[in-house]
This record gives structure tokens, C-alpha cells and sequence, in this order.
């Protein structure tokens, strides 16, 4: 039997969020969370260095309880504790956690409170299971019920616990007095993952298999790293940087077995599969600080190369338009295209309703921006001739990925805009576009937003020249473009001044901000960064609906930051401006370099390159992301890993 150490915790409100789920003829909510992190190894070295290591790297996913576990000499060694992993690494230097196979995971408290009991691992039956289970099994009540009558005890609340007994369960009923096999122990997680209903990424470790780890997927990301003479296992490829370069993504209904010398996968459907080994498309330093002091700013540093990155190979200027060569459709089928839909989640979602603008003004085309979480439950008339784009930095965003399975069930074609190579979203639709921004660890998004809205100007261009946008005018916008990198390591140079105006307004605890046309979307994504970061309640709106309700909060103590660099509408937002600075209300202003007029009026200016209008939620979101990231730090805010924040929402 193992024995699970930590120090007893005291049972404190878990961050949840309401889940509804069908029991019989009602619903009743599940409280579930956001994503958890695991690794495991199995080799020929002590496996407790590259879990802890690997959880490390999880962190930015957000967790609040952590543990380990090793097989050694046929008996389980569990270390976990409720906190955080540097108290996790204490007490496994105090034990020794001697072991060549083992398993960690990250957890959010979902079922339960975070407690030493409800961390994982979790073991099944007596002890001869072991699991950590990432994502929420609906059909965990009635599982849990049938398996207390069958006489299985429960020491935790959690659905992952039923996981291991269920395993537990199906073990001891089909092997009998047979041998205990690779073959059988395939057929009992083949048999036990059918009667589950939800999402699952497991790892399962059998106390008398120690030659073997497994993992099994539906809806959450496992990734296996393929070293020489050993194995790793991993929610995402960021824990494998540094120990292997070659990386299978698993794919939904597929279970691998994975040993020292071997990888074997089989799915539900097909029986086994050929692994397809791709190589890490990630280097050490992308996952390191690098002389930063934190994820966040090293990534707003990185931004010029990230979007150096994105249009690297897409600009095509002898034909004055850009290449794609994800799309899977034709020409002839893109162009009888009449309507986008854009599905996303948060940020994705400010960056979605910047290509609305793009593709109504540069491609002709009608856009609709759809919030995934609504577009899964509505069943909107979409036409034959509508495409359907999803945008999520991830490639796992739960509700995006439902938003697109539901569209592309209806016959839809379906493409997205994504940075994670093999994601589960990249892995589903018909088509699409990487953003090669690079791995980003910071909860807050700030290069995948800024690649994302690069990504959708060069597909508008694309689909402008396949419509009705001439050559020179496509030839004049790639030009535009090929400057956005430098024009955003310029806007970078206003750092140390915008660190000097965060001081100055730490202490408010509400901001406006304000724009419009392309900047609305901008205004939108300044406010969500310092809300996510800062704890700071913010609003951003139109800026000429300010004057619709808004303007009623506006104070002494209340910053209104403007987003108005030089434009057709630059008058329009300067005379909103003058009424907030008519009721005494403090101005930041976003402008143009040379925009003499702006500094006579508002409080504080940060100027920043001169672009065309539609490159302009770009380079305006750099000192917003600065001035969050800033007020952050002087409020003493931890800026990689917010409080109730994950950087992948793989459940509802």
C-alpha cells in the first residue's frame, strides 16, 4: 500500500466554476476547474527530478494543491501536499522518493476542497491503481454511488478518485487468476474510459506492471516525449524542453503505453496505431526567464521576433498577396465564400472582433464575432456558404473546441487560427493557420494576441486579393505589414516612461478605456490585461459610448486611457476626450509620434509609431500590455500566475 505525505490542511473555498450536467430528466451543477498540469517518466533514471522540474514548468497553468509519485520495488511512494510545488519539493527531499517510473500532477480544486486528500495521484481498489486525471467526468455521481455498493471506500470528493476504483473495479473482474498482461491492462482502460462521460487526460500506473505507464485521452491534451532508452508524459510539450526533441501528440480515444524501449498506441475505433513522431518545435531559452523578471514582460519583449515569426514565409510580393498553406480549401472554394464567423474566448475574442474590421474593409466580406461559450448552445442559421474560424492561443480552449465540433458537425468547414502545434483544436478542423509565436507561459496573453491580429490582417489581405482588392493596393498593405516589427521595438522603448506613469496611478481601483473603430477591440483587450493581472476593476468601451452611461463613473480618481493614434477618427475620440477632461477625469492617451494636439490636453501621453489604421491594434496594445504588467508589480500582484487565472480553460 502507499502512503500519501503532507502536512494536514486546513479546508478553505476552492475557486469553481458552475458546470451543468444531465442527471436523468434535470440538470443538477458539478463545480469544476480550469486546466491541471501532469508529467510522468519511466527510463532508467530517478523519475523525481523531471517531475518536479516538469511541474514547474506546469505553474503557469495555475494549481493549488501538488504531487508526486514513484513505483519502487512493486509499492507505490505518494508525495502530495495541498500549496505550492517548492513545498512539494521540500518534503520529497525529506522522503527520497527513490523511483524510475513515476507520475506528478497539478491540481485546481474541483470536487473538494484543496486538501491533502483530494490532491492527486489517487489510488483505486487497495492500492493497486494508481492515477492523475486532468479535465471532469460528468457520470462521476452514479459511477461513485455503484462503486460504494460494490464496497469500495472513498477517501476524497473528487471524480477522479471513481477513475481509479472504476479501473480497480474492471481489473479484478477480467483477469481473474490470469496473469496480469500489457494486452489485459489495455482491454481493463479500454473498458473502464467507455464508461465515462466528460473529458479525461489520464495517466495510470498498476503496481504489479512496473515495466509500463499509460495514458488514455478524451478532450484533454496528453503529449508523450520519445528520449533514448526512456519516456516522458506530459499535458503539454513545455515540461519535455531540454529532454527529448522528438514528441507524440495524442489524439482523442487513443490509449498509449509507454515504456522505457517502446511506444505502442491503439485507439477506440481503429485498434493500433502507428505513432507519428514530430519534433519539439520548442528551445530551452522560449521556456526560460531569461535574466526577466517575469514570463510576462520577457513575452511583450519577444514581440517583435513573435511577429517576425507569424509572417515569416506568408508575404508574397511578386502577386502583391499573402500564402497559407493550411487552408485545405481551393481558390475556386474560398472565394464562393460569403460569410466569416469568428468563434473565441477572452482575449482570442478582442482579436476576433479586430478581423471583423479587417475582413469587412480589406476583403468585402460580412464577419460575425461569436463568444464560444454562447455559439455552442444557440443553433444560429448558417449558411453553405459561411466559413467558420475559431481563435485560441492554445489549440484546448473547452468551449471553442465544442463551438467548432458543433459546426463542423452541421457540415460547416471549419479553420483556425492557433499557436500550439498538435493541439486538440489544430487536430480538428479542416484547415487553418500556426501562429509560431512561440511557447507563451504568462497566464495573461499578450504575443499570441498581438500574432493573432497579424495572422488575421494577412489572411484579409488573402482573401481581398482572391475578391476584389487590386495588385497595387495588395502590394501597399504587405508593405504596411513588413513594418509592424519594428514599429512595436519602438513602441517597447516607452517602457521605463510608462513604469513611471503606472506609479503615479497605482492607487486607483477603476479605469476606463476608451477607443474606436480598430482601437475599440484594443481598448477592450487594455482593460481585460489590467483586470487579469492588477485585480483592478477596468471597462473598455467604445469611446463615443462613453457618453451613453459610462461617463457617470468618471472622477478624480477614475483614468480614462484613450487608444487614439492618428486616423479618419482621430477628431471624433479627441472631442470624447475633451469631455472627460471637462469633468475633471485623469487621461492617458495612447497617440501617434508628432501628434502635437494630444499633449496640450491629456495628463500623460505615451507615443508610439505612426501605422496605417489597420495595423494599429498592434502596436497600440504594447504599452497597454506595459502599463498593466507595471501597476501589477507595484501592487505586489503575482503577473505570471493571477489569482483565479489558468492559461488553458480546457473545461466549461
Amino acid at each position: 500500500m502507499a502512503v500519501a505525505i503532507g502536512p494536514a490542511a486546513k479546508a478553505r473555498p476552492a475557486l469553481r466554476m458552475a458546470y451543468p450536467v444531465r442527471m436523468g430528466k434535470r440538470f443538477v451543477f458539478l463545480w469544476i476547474d480550469h486546466m491541471c498540469g501532469i508529467v510522468g517518466y519511466i527510463g532508467p533514471n530517478q523519475a523525481q527530478p523531471f517531475l518536479l522540474e516538469g511541474l514547474r514548468r506546469l505553474e503557469y497553468r495555475g494549481y493549488d494543491s501538488a504531487g508526486v509519485a514513484v513505483l519502487t520495488d512493486g509499492k507505490f511512494q505518494v508525495v502530495k501536499i495541498p500549496g505550492r510545488i517548492a513545498e512539494l519539493a521540500n518534503l520529497v527531499d525529506q522522503t527520497g522518493l527513490l523511483g524510475s517510473v513515476g507520475i506528478g500532477h497539478t491540481r485546481w480544486a474541483t470536487h473538494g476542497v484543496a486538501n491533502l486528500q483530494n490532491s492527486h495521484p489517487h489510488h483505486g481498489g487497495q492500492g493497486e491503481v494508481l492515477v492523475v486525471h486532468n479535465g471532469v467526468i460528468e457520470n462521476y455521481d452514479e459511477l461513485r454511488r455503484a462503486l460504494k455498493a460494490r464496497g469500495y471506500d472513498f477517501v476524497s470528493e473528487t471524480d477522479t478518485e471513481v477513475v481509479a476504483h472504476l479501473l480497480a473495479d474492471t481489473l479484478k473482474r477480467k483477469r481473474g487468476q490470469n496473469p496480469l498482461t500489457e494486452d489485459l491492462l489495455v482491454d481493463v482502460i479500454r473498458d473502464s474510459i467507455n464508461q465515462l462521460r466528460g473529458t479525461y487526460g489520464l495517466v495510470i500506473l498498476f503496481e504489479e506492471f512496473p515495466q509500463a505507464m499509460f495514458g488514455a485521452r478524451l478532450g484533454s491534451p496528453l503529449v508523450v516525449g520519445v528520449g533514448n532508452h526512456e519516456h516522458y508524459i506530459a499535458s503539454d510539450a513545455s515540461p519535455l524542453v531540454g529532454y527529448t526533441q522528438r514528441i507524440v501528440y495524442l489524439a482523442d480515444h487513443q490509449i498509449a503505453v509507454v515504456k522505457a524501449e517502446e511506444l505502442s498506441v491503439s485507439c477506440r475505433d481503429r485498434g493500433e496505431v502507428f505513432p507519428d513522431v514530430q519534433a519539439l518545435a520548442i528551445q530551452s531559452e522560449e521556456v526560460d526567464l531569461g535574466g526577466y523578471q517575469h514570463y510576462m514582460l520577457k513575452e511583450i519583449f519577444e514581440q517583435p521576433q513573435s511577429l517576425r515569426n507569424t509572417m515569416r514565409g506568408r508575404i508574397d510580393l511578386d502577386n502583391a498577396t499573402s500564402v497559407f498553406g493550411g487552408l485545405s480549401m481551393s481558390n475556386a472554394e474560398l472565394r464562393k465564400i460569403k460569410r466569416i464567423v469568428f468563434t473565441a474566448c477572452g482575449t482570442s475574442w478582442h482579436s476576433a472582433l479586430v478581423g471583423e474590421y479587417l475582413f469587412e474593409e480589406l476583403a468585402g466580406l460580412p464577419v460575425e464575432v461569436e463568444y464560444a461559450s454562447e455559439l455552442r448552445y444557440r443553433n444560429p442559421p448558417i449558411d453553405d456558404e459561411t466559413l467558420v474560424f475559431g481563435i485560441t492561443q492554445s489549440g484546448e480552449t473547452a468551449d471553442t473546441l465544442a463551438a467548432l465540433r458543433e459546426m463542423k458537425r452541421k457540415g460547416h468547414p471549419t479553420m483556425a487560427i492557433c499557436n500550439v502545434v498538435g493541439s486538440s483544436i489544430a487536430q480538428e478542423v479542416n484547415g487553418g493557420v500556426y501562429l509560431h509565436a512561440g511557447p507563451e507561459i504568462g497566464v495573461a496573453s499578450t504575443k499570441a494576441y498581438t500574432s493573432q491580429c497579424l495572422a488575421l490582417a494577412l489572411l484579409a489581405i488573402y482573401f481581398g486579393r482572391l475578391r476584389s482588392l487590386s495588385y497595387e493596393a495588395g502590394r501597399r498593405l504587405l508593405d504596411q505589414v513588413a513594418q509592424v516589427p519594428a514599429a512595436v521595438e519602438r513602441a517597447l522603448e516607452s517602457n521605463q516612461q510608462i513604469q513611471r506613469i503606472a506609479q503615479k496611478y497605482v492607487d486607483c481601483n477603476n479605469f476606463l478605456y476608451l477607443g474606436r473603430h480598430y482601437n475599440f477591440p484594443t481598448a477592450l483587450e487594455g482593460a481585460l490585461k489590467l483586470k487579469e493581472i492588477s485585480y483592478i476593476h477596468a471597462e473598455g468601451y467604445p469611446a463615443a459610448e462613453m457618453k451613453h452611461g459610462p461617463i457617470a463613473l468618471v472622477d478624480e480618481n477614475t483614468p480614462s486611457v484613450f487608444v487614439m493614434p492618428q486616423g479618419f477618427i482621430y477628431s471624433k475620440v479627441m472631442s470624447n476626450l475633451e469631455e472627460i477632461k471637462a469633468r475633471r477625469g485623469p487621461v492617458i492617451a495612447i497617440a501617434a509620434e508628432g501628434d502635437q494636439r494630444i499633449g496640450k490636453v491629456a495628463d500623460e501621453v505615451i507615443y508610439i509609431p505612426a501605422v496605417e489604421d489597420f495595423l494599429q491594434p498592434i502596436v497600440s496594445a504594447i504599452p497597454l500590455q506595459l502599463l498593466a504588467y507595471h501597476i501589477a508589480v507595484a501592487r505586489g500582484c503575482d503577473v505570471d500566475k493571477p489569482r483565479n487565472l489558468a492559461k488553458s480553460v480546457t473545461v466549461e
